[in-house]
C-alpha cells in the first residue's frame, strides 16, 4: 500500500495544542493522528485510524488463536437487561441516558454483560454447548465527569470485551487461564512494559481478578510490587498484613486524660510526649486511632454516613475505598452534616460515639490492624479531652473492617515475611476476571447438564482498552522530538523523504516507493514539492514510522540514506540494493 503525503489528509503542528495534557496526547495530535471533537471525544485520522487497526489486528489473533468467536452488539441499548442486574441504578452519573420518541429508556452501552447473557441463553441449552468464549471490538461510552490525558480517559473508546461460559468452576478456570495467556502474548507485542496485578472486580462483581498495567508515571492507577517475592496488586486489591490479636486480660484500664487545643494528631503527639511520657519509647502518629468521617452517595441518590477508624500515621484513600464500595462515591462529611449528630465533637471523636448500635448509629469500620487487644489513643467525645490505653475488644467493637487505608513505599509484603512494598504508576490495560454466576443468575441463563437437570452457567468476563492502548503504546515509545512506534503497530513500514528541487531525485523516490508496494511493504511518500527538507525531516521524525529513508544528496554518488526512527541510526544503501534491503529489514 503506497499513500502520498501530497495527497494524505494530513496537517501536522509545532506546537502543542492547549487542551493536551500528556505527552501522548500532545504528540497524537501534533502529527496528526487524531482530534478533538468534543471533552473526551476524538476523531480519528487516517494515520490514527491505521494505528487503531493494527492493534485490533493483534487482539483479534490472539482472540481467535484460543477459539474464541466474534460477535458484535448494538452500542445503543435498552434500559430492561440493565435494571435485572440492577445496573441501570448502579452505573449513577456514570452512563450515558437517552429516550426514544415513545418515552422509552436506552443508554449508550457501557459494558456488554448483560447483552452477552441474553443472547447465549437465546441460542444455548445445552451443557454440550459450552464451553464458550465469545468477544467483540466494539465503541463504549462512559460520562466520566473528568476526561483528561486525551485517549487515555474519555467518554467515548473502542474496547475489546469478551465472556467465558462454562458448566462449572474447573471450566471457568481454564477459560480464565487462557484469555490470561492470550493477553500476555497481546501485551508481549504492543511494546510497552508492563505489569500484571492482582486487583478488585468492582462492581463487575466476581472473584478472581487481575489488571494488566502498562507502567508509566502518567497512569491514574498506582500499584504495589514486592521487593522480595513477585506479589504485585492494585492498591485497591492490597490486603494489608494484620497483626494477631492479643488477649485483653492484664492490660492498662482505659483513662480520659485533658488534652486541650489538640484537634490534630501532630498537637495531640507533641502533648502525650510532654505530659505523659511513656517509658519505653515516644509516642509516635501510629499509636492513635484517627476516625474519620465520610458520606456515601449510593447510585439511586441516598446517602449514609461512615466513620473509618485508622492509624493516626495514616491517612483515608478515597480512590481505594471507593475501590471496596464500587458503585458507592465517597466524600468527607460536611460541617452541615456533621452538625446532625451533636454527639460527635469534632477533632475529639472516639469509638465509644461510633457504631450502628451507638447513639450517633454511624456505621463504624476500622482498618484491618486494629484488631483484639490492640491499645490506642483516641478522642473521648469531648472537646479537648482524649481518652489513654483504650483496648479494641474490651473498651469498643467495631461494625467491622475495611481496607481504606493509604498504601506507602516500606510497608510490609501480605505475601512474604522479607519483603517491603514498592508503590508505582501504571495505564490500566486489560482487565480479567471471573464473573461466576451474578449475570446468568440475574438473567436466567441455564443449561441442561449431562443429567438433565438444570445449571446456572458461569462465566467470566475479560476487557482491552483498544484506544487506551495506541496512547499507551506512544506513551511508552515516544522521545523529545516525536512518536516512536514499534513496526507491528506503526502506520506504515517505510516513511520515504525526497529532498531537494531536482526531478530526478522525486522520480526515483517514486520507483522505489511503487516497488516497495509492489512488494507487500505499507509505504508512506513524502512527495511534496515547495517544502524544505528540515520540515519534512521534522515531520517524518514527529509521525514516528520505524523507519525513515531519505532519497536526496546522496543520490548523486548512488546511495540513499536509511535511519533508524528509534537508534537515529543511519546507513547508506546503494540504490539497486535498497529494495532488497528494506524488505529484509521489514520482514525481520
Amino acid at each position: 500500500m503506497l499513500a502520498r503525503m501530497s495527497t494524505l489528509f494530513l496537517r501536522t503542528l509545532r506546537e502543542d495544542p492547549a487542551e493536551a495534557e500528556v505527552a501522548s496526547h500532545k504528540l497524537l495530535i501534533r502529527a496528526g493522528y487524531i482530534r478533538r471533537a468534543a471533552p473526551g471525544i476524538y476523531t480519528w485520522l487516517p494515520l490514527g485510524l491505521r494505528v487503531l487497526r493494527n492493534v485490533e489486528h493483534i487482539i483479534r489473533t490472539e482472540m481467535d488463536s484460543i477459539g474464541a468467536q466474534e460477535v458484535s452488539f448494538p452500542a445503543l441499548l435498552p434500559r430492561e437487561p440493565y435494571e435485572a442486574t440492577n445496573r441501570w441504578t448502579e452505573y449513577g452519573d456514570g452512563i450515558f441516558r437517552l429516550k426514544d420518541r415513545k418515552d422509552a429508556d436506552y443508554l449508550l452501552g457501557p459494558t456488554h454483560e448483560e447483552m452477552f447473557t441474553l443472547l447465549v441463553k437465546d441460542m444455548y441449552s445445552s451443557y454440550k454447548d459450552l464451553p464458550l468464549s465469545l468477544y467483540q471490538i466494539q465503541t463504549k461510552y462512559r460520562d466520566e465527569a473528568r476526561p483528561r490525558a486525551g485517549l487515555l480517559r474519555g467518554r467515548e473508546f473502542t474496547m475489546k470485551d469478551s465472556y467465558s461460559f462454562d458448566i462449572d468452576e474447573a471450566g471457568l478456570e481454564a477459560s480464565y487461564q487462557a484469555h490470561r495467556n492470550a493477553y500476555v502474548r497481546i501485551f508481549d507485542q504492543l511494546g510497552f512494559d508492563y505489569a500484571i496485578v492482582k486487583a478488585t472486580a468492582g462492581a463487575m462483581g466476581g472473584s478472581k481478578s487481575e489488571e494488566f498495567l502498562a507502567k508509566a508515571d502518567v497512569g491514574e492507577d498506582t500499584y504495589v510490587r514486592c521487593t522480595h517475592c513477585d506479589y504485585a496488586a492494585n492498591v485497591e486489591a492490597v490486603a494489608v498484613r494484620t497483626p494477631e490479636a492479643g488477649t485483653v486480660e492484664g492490660l492498662t484500664a482505659a483513662h480520659v486524660e485533658d488534652t486541650p487545643a489538640t484537634p490534630t494528631i501532630e498537637s495531640l503527639v507533641a502533648l502525650l510526649n510532654e505530659q505523659h511520657p511513656r517509658s519505653d519509647r515516644p509516642w509516635a502518629a501510629g499509636d492513635t486511632l484517627k476516625n474519620v468521617l465520610l458520606t456515601l452517595k449510593h447510585p439511586d441518590g441516598t446517602t449514609e454516613p461512615l466513620a473509618i477508624g485508622l492509624p493516626g500515621d495514616r491517612e483515608v484513600d478515597t480512590k481505594r475505598l471507593e475501590g471496596q464500595l464500587e458503585p458507592i462515591e465517597v466524600a468527607p462529611m460536611t460541617d452541615e452534616e456533621l452538625r446532625k449528630h451533636p454527639e460527635l465533637v469534632k477533632g475529639y471523636i472516639g469509638p465509644e460515639a461510633l457504631g450502628e448500635e451507638s447513639r450517633s448509629g454511624v456505621r463504624y469500620l476500622v482498618d484491618p490492624r486494629v484488631v483484639t487487644g490492640t491499645s490506642w489513643v483516641t478522642g473521648a467525645n469531648e472537646p479537648g479531652r482524649h481518652v489513654l490505653d483504650l483496648v479494641a475488644g474490651r473498651d469498643f467493637t467495631p461494625d467491622g473492617t475495611i481496607e481504606a487505608a493509604d498504601v506507602r513505599d516500606g510497608d510490609a509484603c501480605p505475601n512474604c515475611t522479607e519483603g517491603t512494598l514498592e508503590t508505582a504508576k501504571g495505564i490500566e490495560m486489560g482487565h480479567v476476571f471471573q464473573l461466576g454466576k451474578k449475570y446468568a443468575e440475574a438473567l436466567g441463563l441455564q443449561v441442561l447438564d449431562v443429567n438433565g437437570k438444570l445449571q446456572t452457567v458461569t462465566m467470566g468476563s475479560y476487557g482491552v482498552g483498544v484506544t487506551r492502548a495506541v496512547a499507551a503504546v506512544a506513551e511508552g515509545t515516544l522521545d523529545e522530538i516525536g512518536l516512536c512506534w514499534p513496526r507491528n503497530i506503526a502506520p506504515y513500514d517505510l516513511h520515504l523523504v525526497a529532498t531537494g528541487k531536482d526531478q530526478v531525485v522525486f522520480d526515483t523516490a517514486a520507483r522505489l516507493a511503487g516497488e516497495l508496494s509492489a512488494e507487500g511493504l505499507d509505504v508512506l511518500l513524502d512527495d511534496r514539492e515547495k517544502v524544505s527538507p528540515g520540515v519534512k525531516f521534522k515531520d517524518a521524525e514527529l509521525i514516528g514510522v520505524p523507519t525513515i529513508v531519505t532519497i536526496g544528496r546522496g543520490l548523486a554518488d548512488g546511495v540513499i540514506e536509511v535511519k533508524d526512527r528509534r537508534s537515529g541510526e543511519k546507513t547508506d544503501v546503494a540504490v539497486g540494493d535498497v529494495v532488497a534491503h528494506l524488505t529484509a529489514l521489514v520482514r525481520g
